[in-house]
């Protein structure tokens, strides 16, 4: 099995790495593309996408590039458009002449984040932003161009390499005696870990069971706010390490007011994510799982 992987140094990307590699030969691409430049990572280059496509002819395309700046796709929407609806929809075309699978991820984002309860796939769309309605729109184009698709949507997503929000709060923590978190946004810090290998386990079962393509709900159990996710990142920092200079005494829960973005932003981000493990044989574990294995790994 031949695999293209775009998007290999982001936070996904970089563990799709490692739990694609076993399935068999991984071509895997950042923006800057292959070492002789003949081949093209970069979503701006819808061109050059799909003739990477047709010169490697791979079973299986894994998208893992995106416009993730929330914020500044409000700013710059024909840049988020083209990387997360056009160049999804020419990887799409390109998979179904290639006879290829296309794995892309989208988010919660696609959804408004109104009432209590988790998102099912099945549930009506409507973003609050730009981010959203791109990924939403790229969402709708694999499926009308792609039958041999799988869009896993997650949320609040996070990896032990590079920036995050454990990170910064562990910063700031040690820098200020009172920090002040959102509390009314609702979701399931997921690790790109995770998602990474739940990706290789769905890529092997499709390709035995085409029926089971389509649009699967991925994220860890349970849910928090982002005033609970610090809370439980400092307790476990304080119980892994007691030797750490923590001054923070103070967490204050305020609402999301408090911190005016220029894109808004679900309140619940949570999700359903029953079908997915029915159909695939999983069990997804609880959150505080994921956060605790990464926080014993970064410090």
């Amino acid at each position: 099995m031949k695999i293209l992987l775009l998007g290999k140094n982001g936070q996904v990307g970089w563990e799709l790495q490692r739990s694609l590699a076993p399935l068999g030969e991984l071509v895997a691409l950042d923006r800057a593309g292959d070492a002789d430049r003949r081949l093209c990572g970069d979503l701006q280059d819808l061109d050059g996408l799909r003739s990477t496509v047709h010169a490697l002819q791979p079973d299986v395309i894994v998208n893992a590039a995106a416009h993730t700046a929330v914020d500044r796709a409000e700013s710059e929407p024909e840049l988020a458009r083209r990387l997360n609806a056009e160049a999804p929809s020419v990887l799409a075309e390109a998979a179904r002449a290639t006879g290829a699978w296309l794995v892309h991820y989208s988010t919660d984002y696609v959804f408004d984040g109104s009432g209590t309860e988790p998102w099912r796939e099945d549930a009506t769309t409507g973003p609050l932003n730009v981010y959203g309605r791109t990924k939403l729109e790229g969402e709708h184009a694999i499926a009308r161009a792609c039958p041999r698709h799988l869009v896993l949507r997650t949320s609040w997503v996070y990896a032990a390499r590079g920036g995050n929000f454990a990170r910064t709060m562990l910063r700031l923590a040690a820098e200020r005696e009172q920090l002040t978190v959102i509390d009314d946004q609702l979701g399931a810090p997921t690790g790109a870990e995770l998602i990474a290998d739940v990706t290789a386990h769905a890529i092997r079962q499709l390709r035995q069971r085409p029926q089971d393509a389509g649009i699967y709900h991925l994220a860890a159990t349970g849910a928090t706010s982002w005033h609970g996710y610090a809370r439980f990142v400092l307790d476990a920092a304080r119980a892994l390490r007691p030797d750490m200079k923590l001054a923070v005494r103070d967490l204050a829960a305020v609402p999301s007011s408090a911190f005016p973005t220029p894109a808004r932003r679900p309140h619940n981000s949570r999700l359903d994510s029953r079908r997915l493990q029915d159909v695939f044989g999983l069990r997804l574990p609880p959150w505080q799982e994921g956060v605790m294995r990464m926080l014993t790994e970064i410090l």
